[in-house]
């Protein structure tokens, strides 16, 4: 587009010198011949070429333009395309990458409302948790929970009454008949005390009230839980948080200790679950030492049987030999009289007088009359 522009200005500034000369070297009026008119007939000529010149070179010009103005539609129109393109593709990664926004958004937007509803839980725990009773009632589902997921219904009693009118949390019932002894009223005000102390005074004071009152509940089980004889010689302290229990065994390893000498052992929630595994098992394994009894009873039972079949066996052989017996003498009595009839039929009986027979011995008897 630039090459066409300058060629234009190039012809134009072409033809204003030509027309310039022209007005310049105009003849003036003579009386004779001048050679002036000659060099003014150079110039019409000269201008008359240049006029061809400028028309052929404006032609060119126009073809040039032409091609020039195709080109460019040419080249507008693949950008154009191209463009078109290209803003399709931004389109459908923009509506992509929107959706997916929408997608991160929607999740977003269910994880805030999990943290809404966590939030809201925590706080509901929160209040209850500052209840006495609402806290007792607290620990004693969560053992509750726990204890039913492990056993099978019948092997555990809740609020189960001792002989001495005590009625602890849970009973776990082993196979000697003992029951195994759960308490779940775990003195939680103290150690919560001991974890808000600011000053150093204010947890020596939370930490001698936990000892206190732990001490004192630890007693509390030794005393009406653990009945020689009746209950198992060991009890179970539940701490109904994990936490809980580590900063007692970090802390106050006194306590546990004292818990263990009391028979008193203070478990955590994943401990409690152990435990009733341990129980399961115990029990299972009794079951099966049952099972084997009773199956070596009736292997007992199956051999005894086994030796009177083999007895009465053994009688019916001799039956099915005495019977083989009496047949084979059966079968002897038989061919005898089938012989003796063979020899009467040889007999011959003739108008009353006797005759021996050609085959029969007169001098030897019958052997009829012999028998």
């Amino acid at each position: 587009m630039s090459e066409t522009v300058l060629v234009a200005v190039v012809c134009l500034l072409a033809g204003a010198v030509v027309a310039a000369l022209i007005l310049r070297m105009r003849p003036q009026p003579a009386a004779g011949p001048d050679p002036a008119a000659e060099q003014m007939a150079e110039l019409y000529r000269l201008q008359a070429e240049s006029s061809g010149h400028m028309r052929a070179l404006g032609d060119m010009l126009a073809h040039k333009q032409s091609e020039l103005q195709r080109t460019v539609n040419e080249r507008l129109d693949a950008l154009s395309q191209r463009v078109g393109l290209s803003l399709q593709d931004s389109t459908r990664n923009t509506v992509d990458n929107l959706q997916k926004l929408n997608e991160r958004l929607a999740v977003i937007d269910r994880a805030q409302k999990n943290i809404t509803d966590l939030a809201s839980q925590v706080t509901s725990l929160q209040g209850v948790l500052a209840n006495k009773q609402s806290r007792g009632a607290f620990g004693q589902g969560r053992m509750e929970i726990i204890v039913q997921d492990g056993l099978p219904r019948g092997c555990y009693e809740f609020q189960y009454t001792l002989s001495n009118r005590s009625r602890p949390d849970c009973a776990v019932f082993l196979p000697d008949g003992r029951p195994l002894v759960i308490d779940a009223k775990f003195p939680l005000e103290a150690v919560t005390a001991f974890r808000e102390a600011k000053s150093e005074d204010e947890r020596k004071q939370a930490a001698a009230r936990l000892r206190q009152d732990i001490g004192r509940h630890i007693g509390d089980i030794a005393q009406k839980y653990l009945i020689p004889g009746e209950t198992q010689d060991q009890a179970l302290m539940f701490v109904p948080s994990e936490s809980v229990y580590t900063e007692l065994h970090d802390s106050f390893d006194d306590l546990v200790q004292r818990a263990y000498r009391a028979k008193v052992i203070i478990v955590s929630p994943s401990l409690l679950m152990l435990a009733i595994q341990v129980v399961q098992q115990i029990q299972r394994d009794a079951r099966m030492r049952e099972a084997a009894d009773r199956i070596h009873a009736e292997v007992g039972h199956l051999m005894d049987d086994l030796r009177r079949l083999n007895e009465r066996v053994l009688k019916l052989q001799q039956h099915f030999g005495q019977a083989n017996e009496d047949v084979r003498q059966i079968v002897i009595s038989a061919e005898k009289i089938e012989r003796r009839g063979t020899r009467i039929q040889e007999v011959e009986f003739d108008g009353g007088d006797e005759r021996q027979s050609p085959g029969l011995l007169p001098a030897k008897p019958h052997p009829l009359a012999a028998e």
